[in-house]
């Protein structure tokens, strides 16, 4: 089942990249992370192959399709961002079911962003599963745009450099990538909770050594 779904999903990526190149990317990118629906590790682990290794580019390239991609994504999650933030908490407590989404794992992530701020956003921006969840928590407790933008295109350009990078070097064992993602999302899920950890302790000590007044001030300013 799964996999003619996934057989599906590339023949309709192929006509996407034939006709609109890197457009098509861009354009998936802003879904994607808008809706949740189509997988970014086959998007773009397929453009790595198809769009670079086939055409003979030169992998530097691959910096350059990551901004792109990374782009895509940033719009996209902005777009979800927006929808929570301006609907606020009554319009996620009613739709937040039909996407399986459950409010109490939002409230805890809410709670994470209200105290953490863009450095959450910038983690799960890297992480499958919580890559485009991580939107409606960032709206909910109203980050900043500018902050939360550049924060989502930051994590999100590693993520899609990372997987076009990992296209181009696989190039027609490019599948491989979605076989190895699947078999080892606890391991990923881990090390991205270890990342979060680590950065919630650093801030944490840094806090400590800052002036209690330097603190209030910076508050202030915020």
């Amino acid at each position: 089942m799964l996999d003619s779904i996934e057989q599906t999903i590339l023949s309709a990526l192929q006509v996407i990249f034939d006709q609109f190149g890197w457009y098509g990317v861009f354009g998936l990118m802003i879904f994607e992370n808008a809706t949740g629906i189509s997988p970014s590790e086959i998007i773009l682990a397929f453009a790595g192959w198809m769009l670079i290794e086939r055409h003979g580019i030169a992998p530097s390239f691959i910096f350059l399709a990551g901004f792109y991609a990374g782009l895509g994504s940033a719009i996209g999650a902005s777009i979800t961002y927006w929808i929570v933030r301006l609907g606020g908490r009554p319009l996620v407590d009613r739709f937040a079911p039909l996407f399986r989404i459950k409010l109490d794992t939002i409230e805890r992530i809410e709670n994470q962003c209200r105290k953490w701020g863009i450095g959450i956003v910038f983690i799960g921006r890297m992480l499958p599963g919580v890559r485009t969840f991580i939107s409606i928590p960032a709206g909910l407790v109203r980050i900043p745009f500018p902050k939360f933008f550049l924060a989502s295109f930051a994590g999100a350009y590693i993520w899609c450099t990372a997987l076009i990078g990992a296209g181009y070097i696989l190039g027609q064992e490019w599948y491989v990538i979605s076989g190895t993602i699947k078999a080892n999302l606890p391991f990923v899920f881990g090390l991205g909770f270890l990342l979060v950890a680590a950065y919630l302790v650093y801030h944490y000590r840094a806090s400590l050594s800052i002036p209690s007044w330097i603190r209030q001030t910076d508050k202030q300013l915020d």
